[in-house]
Order: structure tokens, then C-alpha cells, then sequence
């Protein structure tokens, strides 16, 4: 794998930031949410949805950034 470009890493870098901040919101909100006993459990699959989507990409960041490398 070629290495990245600095300005490709750092943006790579500040999204992976992003995602991970928005995944944090999204755990706390699921929580809150179904701790609360009224929430719409339509409303919370979505949200669990969105955040194995985040979790998704996040690990995709993540692999770019650091390769594996065989030793």
C-alpha cells in the first residue's frame, strides 16, 4: 500500500475524529433514550442502525491510517 499524503491523512485524521465524537453521542443517546422507558423503539433501532454504520466506517479510517503490516 502506497503511503498517504499528509494533507489525505489529516483530513483522514479529523474524520475519524468526527465519526468517533458522533458515535459517543449516539451511545449516550441510546441510552438515555432507552433508559427513559418512552422512547419509540422504531426511533432506537434507527439510532443502533446509524451507529453500526459509524462503527463501520470508523474501522475503515482506522485501516487506512494504520495498516496492517506482515512481519
Amino acid at each position: 500500500m502506497l503511503p498517504l499524503d499528509k494533507e489525505i491523512e489529516a483530513r483522514l485524521g479529523l474524520e475519524l475524529a468526527t465519526k468517533r465524537q458522533e458515535h459517543a453521542d449516539l451511545d449516550a443517546a441510546i441510552h438515555t433514550l432507552t433508559a427513559s422507558g418512552l422512547a419509540d423503539i422504531t426511533l432506537i433501532q434507527r439510532l443502533k442502525k446509524r451507529k453500526l454504520a459509524l462503527k463501520d466506517r470508523i474501522v475503515e479510517i482506522e485501516r487506512i491510517i494504520l495498516p496492517d503490516i506482515i512481519a
